[in-house]
């Protein structure tokens, strides 16, 4: 898309080595100040303080009450994990999944725990479902039964309590299905209940009291439980092969650490077996695209496949972008263009992206002499139609799931335009309309926020919208089944 150019050279300049003791620190006061410059940084930057719509209204209203609640919570931060856990409530809170606070350190992986029970749970057709129970577990439940509740609280109401904002977004279904293997572990954060004592568990029509007994932990075995609940890469996350007669692409990175220079080479040597009647499988499992350069590596995939002489007229109109006017705002543009300006090659192959980055500092400048709090720009026109045959003759299935998110996003935006291609899997993650990140490294030197500076207000897919399968494209079984998830997906063809 045009909207994420060159601004990945500021990222890169933020790199900040954190050397300071964590143990020699005050984490209640750097929390405190952590949370007061955070919401200064979004008051006085962000575009929903001056964009429409009720997504912003809500954004505004939490702004003054998100920072009250994580301030009444601070008295319980005493290491860097819990002040990171606070710094994610507060920001999770706005519901944009382009605004977040990470930490600078490494953290928890996502298969930590301090305590269990042995029982993992996932997020299946609207309910808590047991995906896995280690070995040695005596009297607990089957996998297939559905949690009911814990402590004597309502299962919706306790994972509310325990995962909504702390690990993940609730209110959306790619939140849930991240964050289910959590809702029986005991992942050692100090504003929520840790492992519960006893849980419902329903089981066709029988409902069982269990008590849940502490079993021993270690990362292997948590990590085997998550895995046999939610789909994660392999290894080699991208390639290509042959599965049951046809070819599957495998794209479950977007990140530049992936060996593209290859798999792309693989690509076009591959374009016309690709392109040939029986059809191939895009999948994108996984591709979690937070990078700048994600689209672009993205886009270049479906070019190599389609040529973009084909996908050009069929990319998603752009319509207007509003920008928040703000000194930080233009000097990040401003940095921007001259990052740009001081990379002759840069300036070579990209003169149309300069222009338009020069039009916006431009902008920003005359906004801010007439005092006013936003501008809008047209984004890039459409193409026409260039009358360039398609070069893909078969169905193509395009393989999604919750980890699908960023430029992931955004090349299914241009996919669903293209013919013979149907998105199966699960619903992918979301992503708000404000986009383009500013990232700001906050006093303590344990986090980073990142938001979104400018709205693209006519985008469209709606704000917070994720990609949906269609009816009967929807995978509804057990998604770390790879032998299961091929057989299904092969039905699709027909064969």
């Amino acid at each position: 898309m045009t909207f994420r150019p060159y601004a990945a050279f500021t990222a890169a300049a933020l790199a900040i080595t954190v050397t300071t003791s964590v143990a020699a620190q005050d984490f209640r006061a750097l929390a405190s100040q952590d949370l007061v410059t955070a919401q200064e940084e979004i008051r006085e930057n962000h575009p929903a303080l001056v964009a429409g719509g009720a997504e912003a209204a809500a954004f505004r209203s939490y702004l003054d009450t998100g920072l009250a609640e994580a301030q009444a919570l601070i008295g319980q931060v005493n290491s860097g994990d819990s002040h990171a856990y606070l710094m994610r409530y507060f920001a999770a809170g706005f519901r944009d999944s382009n605004l977040r606070i990470t930490p600078t350190f490494d953290l928890l992986g996502p298969y930590f725990g301090i305590s269990w029970g042995g029982v993992t749970t996932g997020w299946r057709n609207g309910e808590y479902v047991v995906t896995h129970v280690a070995d040695g577990v005596r009297r607990g439940p089957r996998v297939g039964s559905v949690v009911t509740e814990c402590n004597g609280v309502p299962i919706e109401e306790f994972a509310m309590e325990k995962l909504d904002r702390w690990e993940g977004d609730l209110t959306t279904e790619a939140g849930r299905v991240r964050s289910a293997p959590y809702l029986l572990w005991n992942r050692n954060n100090p504003f929520t209940r840790g492992l519960p004592q006893t849980c419902k568990f329903r089981e066709g029509r029988r409902t069982r009291d269990i008590e849940l007994q502490i079993q021993p932990v270690n990362p292997q075995a948590l990590e085997a439980a998550y895995r046999a609940t939610v789909y994660m890469p392999g290894d080699v996350p991208l390639a290509v092969e042959q599965v049951n007669g046809r070819p599957w692409v495998h794209a479950h990175s977007l990140s530049e650490d992936a060996d593209w220079t290859a798999f792309n080479a693989s690509i076009v040597a591959q374009a016309d077996a690709l392109r040939g009647p029986q059809g191939f499988v895009l999948d994108l499992r996984g591709a979690n695209g937070s990078e700048f350069t994600s689209t672009r590596r993205a886009y270049g995939l479906v070019n190599r496949i389609w040529t973009p002489e084909f996908t050009v007229s069929r990319q998603p109109v752009a319509g207007d972008v509003t920008y928040r006017v703000s000194q930080d705002n233009r000097d990040w543009f401003a940095d921007t263009l001259a990052r740009m300006e001081a990379d002759p090659l840069f300036v070579e192959e990209n003169p149309a992206i300069i222009e338009e980055t020069r039009a916006v500092v431009e902008a920003f400048d005359a906004s801010l002499a007439a005092g006013q709090q936003s501008f809008v720009l047209p984004g890039r026109p459409p193409v026409a139609d260039t009358g360039a045959p398609n070069p893909v003759q078969g169905p193509v299935i395009v393989l999604v799931d919750a980890g699908c998110a960023g430029g992931c996003l955004d090349v299914l935006d241009l996919l669903v335009n293209l013919p013979n291609v149907r998105i199966a899997g699960s619903t992918t993650a979301e992503d708000s309309i404000f986009i383009e990140p500013t990232i700001l490294r906050l006093p303590s030197n344990y986090a980073d926020l990142t938001y979104g500076h400018k709205a693209w207000t006519s985008r469209e897919r709606g704000n917070n919208e994720p990609h949906q399968p269609a009816e009967g494209l929807r995978y509804t079984g057990n998604p770390a089944d790879e032998a299961e998830v091929r057989t299904w997906v092969s039905s699709l063809f027909g064969g």
